[in-house]
């Protein structure tokens, strides 16, 4: 029987691993594959959907849950899914967050209709949501502290790559073997990775976690009923029951979950740290451009196909200055962080991505060359290189120490809310304004489309300039750096796990 770690008011102790079966470098092999997976199935089904639609059927509507299904599960559940492996065993429950993923994704290829595809999507967005956050804290009890900002930094290049490729495998599979494989292709790595984990990774547990089963129920309630309104919308019209309904009750659900946030002992997302400006800043700003750049990629690839001819490995290849471009900028983006602060950068990255896509909106017509859309896709690549890395600096020094991952969920959870959001409501506006009937009504709708995305996305920047800028001043070990209006330390008794 191990013995678990309490921890003190005054420090937040390593995880303490039960049985050490491996070392870093196995750990860091099967967290980076398993993060390689979840992170590659938010973007691989965006080049299949023109496929998809073909094969299976299907409206607009049933297209956008083919993506939202996998994003809302996972998104509402990150945080509950860390939870639980504090709680029951981090390894325990990363190996069963990897089964369902890999089973879902099995059931996914081999889904009859496109109702059987979403709800094998919405199990698999289940499954990474659990094995998805406990990748970092299995690498990190595997990693000695001096090693992990090596470790931190090829896992998170593999990730990276997984967001910049995933529409060139979904289009290259598409082509020349069938869409069913971008989903195929997660068994066999599943199944090489599990006995991996089962046999390589020490078990690790937190001190004291606790599980949110209320706030939970009520950010999943909430979001589907709003993303259910916004997808039906267009097709049931405004006023329809059942869509008013969902818009209704999702966002009374949600201010509940904003009430239990602020009342609960221990909630999932404690709303007493949206006081820190930084805090908010950041995370409206995480959510909204992942809004206009979820909905404008969902768009876009079946643009470049369904309207400008491309196969499905044409259209990944070409939306790589985009998709890509972080692979190469992401370094640069670093540098100038360290030189001018993250708050810049960070703001000038999201003003770039809103430039590219009122670019795209401008030139998008149904016979343009990719030589006048190119320039949109780079200047959105460079802004979106611009954002990640600084962004989560920023997340991080927002907080105490003890809260960091609370706030890291946290962000990464509203940036996957932001893309279900901008999926359902990019969505809708392209139904409002135009269709599938025509290239020129697919045209009329894209283009408001892109321009309300571009909105948003420039709304982000303006949300990152409102952050308080950080003082300039030497960190040292007794006194990490964190913005100003960050809050003071409390006993850590208080803070959610």
């Amino acid at each position: 029987m191990s013995q678990r770690t309490t921890k003190t008011a005054d420090t937040a102790p390593e995880p303490e691993p039960t049985t050490r079966r491996g070392g870093a470098g196995w750990a860091l092999l099967v967290t980076s594959v398993a993060g390689f997976m979840a992170a590659l199935d938010n973007l691989v089904v965006t080049t299949a959907l023109p496929s998809i639609r073909e094969d299976l059927g299907g409206a607009l509507d049933d297209l956008e849950w083919t993506v939202s299904a996998y994003t809302l599960t996972f998104a509402v559940l990150l945080m509950f899914g860390a939870a639980l492996g504090d709680r029951f065993g981090r390894r325990r429950l990363f190996l069963v967050g990897l089964s369902v993923f890999t089973g879902a994704s099995a059931a996914a290829a081999m889904a009859p209709g496109i109702d059987s595809l979403i709800a094998a999507r919405a199990v698999q967005g289940v499954g990474a949501a659990i094995m998805m956050p406990l990748t970092l804290t299995l690498l990190t009890a595997a990693v000695p502290a001096a090693k992990r900002g090596t470790a931190y930094g090829i896992w998170g290049a593999v990730n990276g790559l997984a967001v910049a490729s995933g529409p060139l495998i979904g289009g290259s599979l598409t082509e020349h073997v069938s869409w069913h494989w971008i989903f195929w292709l997660n068994v066999p790595l599943g199944l090489a990775v599990l006995p991996l984990a089962r046999l390589r990774l020490s078990e690790s547990f937190g001190a004291g976690a606790r599980l949110d089963l209320p706030g939970t129920l009520l950010a999943s309630g909430g979001l589907f009923g709003i993303v259910y309104g916004l997808v039906r919308g267009p097709a049931d019209g405004w006023t329809g029951t059942y869509v008013l309904t969902g818009l209704i009750l999702g966002a009374a659900l949600l201010v509940g979950f904003v009430v239990h946030g602020t009342r609960a002992k221990n909630p999932m997302l404690p709303m007493r740290l949206f006081r820190s400006r930084a805090f908010a800043g950041i995370n409206a700003a995480g959510l909204l451009m992942f809004l206009g750049m979820f909905g404008s990629i969902f768009l876009l690839s079946q643009y470049m196909q369904g309207v400008l001819g491309y196969s499905p490995t044409e259209a990944g290849l070409r939306m790589l200055p985009w998709t890509g471009m972080p692979m190469l900028v992401a370094p640069v983006a670093g540098y100038l962080s360290d030189r001018v602060g993250g708050r810049p950068v960070v703001a000038t990255g999201l003003f770039l991505q809103a430039a590219g896509l009122a670019y795209y909106a401008v030139v998008v017509a149904a016979d343009a060359s990719y030589a006048s859309q190119l320039p949109a896709l780079i200047i959105s690549g460079i802004g979106m290189s611009l954002y990640f890395a600084p962004a989560s600096n920023l997340v991080m020094s927002s907080v105490r120490p003890q809260e960091q991952g609370v706030a890291s969920g946290a962000n990464n959870a509203l940036r996957e809310v932001g893309g279900a959001l901008g999926v359902a409501v990019m969505s809708s506006i392209f139904s409002a304004q135009g269709g599938y009937a025509t290239a020129e009504t697919f045209i009329d709708g894209l283009r408001p489309a892109l321009v309300v995305g571009a909105f948003a996305v420039a709304l982000a920047g303006i949300a990152v300039l409102a952050i308080p800028a950080a003082r300039r001043t030497e960190p040292t070990a007794d006194a990490p750096t964190r913005l100003p209006d960050a809050p003071e330390a409390v006993p850590l008794e208080t803070v959610s796990r």
